[in-house]
């Protein structure tokens, strides 16, 4: 989108992002009450995205409130460890969830995100996330889609959850998370846990930058919009703090950039349980170190490490899940077998995540707003990990054992 175009677009809104912005910064600390917690995940929202899309309601909301330069996922930068990650303040070397594709040695199953039992199944789900603690703690929560909401952990699910609907619109979604507030008093959630996917699709199929990914952005925008005029509408505004997130950034790939693994190894041997762009191997035990001598430096792409050799800024050699050899591809890079890309030629072209987290690309945004957040205060780029200490402060919850640090986010609390 021009600078033109967008400055026209924004100013077209400007009566509705000004109304916006006033409500927001006149809140101030609830006299009576507790404050009410509405987190939002805005998948694949990468951190400069809000820069060139038109978002005249994100815009507002970061205006009367405070956010991060970027937030930073965790390794390995896809969906569900993050997302994991952000509700317990935990790396997913440390919370189990390390990969959106797992297997366990011990379980002898594999977890996937598109497999509805294994989602559904707590055994794969370590730490405690932050309904499972505001239930425990008397707080009610409600989630709509947020990933590890359909499990029971440690026995606790949210009050109110519902199956993961993927053709369910954003509008719908909104509609189901207002019943939840309109509950009478004692019934209604405190908590409530929002998660939006079309951003994420619409870079996976167009690439960043996309012309569809600017749509996708207007969209939710749009609906973002319509929450906080539904707020506003029922005088929840002064009593409910927003944070919005995202769990990763996005970025170009194409079949220029393959790393074909079957050049340097027989293609029987490799194991994979994950392809991109986080190559997981877990060959039988007995030809590990084959598969690793082969590979390691056969291309200057593709960075072979052992579990326990990967970088310790990763916090990924813990977990007896995380696969005995780990690939990690630059930016932008894939690997495949010459079979395999033959089979799927057109998946290896559009955005692509799950790069290392040094890597801005994978950035997501992290905006905070409601009235026990400081107004125009802008914090460094911020690990996820720290959300979760953030969340439990503002609904006076005692955090579980994490990662993360209030430290980090203190400078946005009143």
């Amino acid at each position: 989108m021009s600078a033109l175009r967008r400055r026209h677009a924004r100013g077209c809104h400007r009566a509705g992002a000004i109304a916006l912005v006033t409500l927001l910064a006149a809140c101030g600390p609830r006299v009576t009450g507790e404050p009410t917690l509405i987190l939002i995940s805005l998948d694949g929202f990468r951190w400069d995205y809000m820069r060139w899309a038109d978002t005249p309601h994100l815009d507002s909301l970061l205006s009367a409130g405070s956010g991060a330069q970027a937030l930073v996922p965790a390794f390995p930068t896809k969906t569900f460890p993050n997302h994991y990650s952000i509700a317990t303040g935990l790396y997913p070397g440390n919370h189990g969830l390390v990969a959106n594709t797992i297997f366990d040695p011990i379980l002898a199953d594999t977890f996937a995100l598109d497999d509805r039992r294994t989602v559904a199944d707590g055994r794969w789900y370590g730490g405690e996330p932050i309904w499972v603690t505001a239930e425990k703690q008397g707080v009610k929560s409600a989630s709509i889609f947020w990933p590890g909401t359909e499990a029971e952990i440690d026995g606790v699910r949210p009050t109110y959850w519902q199956r993961y609907d993927h053709e369910m619109a954003a509008d719908s979604v909104l509609a189901q998370v207002l019943r939840w507030l309109d509950l009478p008093a004692g019934r209604s959630p405190r908590f409530i846990s929002m998660y939006f996917h079309g951003v994420d699709d619409a870079g996976h199929q167009n690439g960043p930058d996309s012309a569809g990914v600017a749509l996708a952005v207007q969209r939710i925008d749009s609906t973002l919009g319509n929450l906080f005029h539904a707020l506003a509408l029922r005088q929840l505004s002064a009593s409910t703090n927003i944070l919005i997130t995202s769990d990763h950034g996005m970025t170009w790939a194409d079949s220029a950039r393959l790393v074909y693994l079957d050049d340097y190894i027989d293609s029987t041997q490799l194991a994979v349980t994950d392809w991109a762009p986080v190559l997981a191997l877990r060959p039988h035990e007995d030809s590990i170190e084959a598969v690793y001598n082969a590979l390691k430096g056969a291309h200057p792409r593709l960075h072979i490490y052992l579990r326990e050799e990967l970088p310790p800024q990763y916090h990924y050699s813990n977990h007896y899940r995380i696969p005995p050899i780990v690939g990690i591809l630059d930016l932008g890079w894939q690997a495949t077998t010459h079979q395999r890309f033959e089979e799927r030629r057109e998946s290896y072209a559009g955005g692509v995540h799950g790069y290392a987290p040094d890597n801005s690309d994978m950035h997501g945004i992290f905006i905070a707003a409601g009235p026990d957040i400081r107004s125009g205060r802008q914090l460094p780029a911020m690990e996820n990990i720290h959300l979760y200490e953030l969340m439990c402060h503002l609904l006076n919850l005692e955090a579980a054992p994490n990662d993360g640090a209030l430290s980090a986010t203190k400078a946005i609390l009143r």
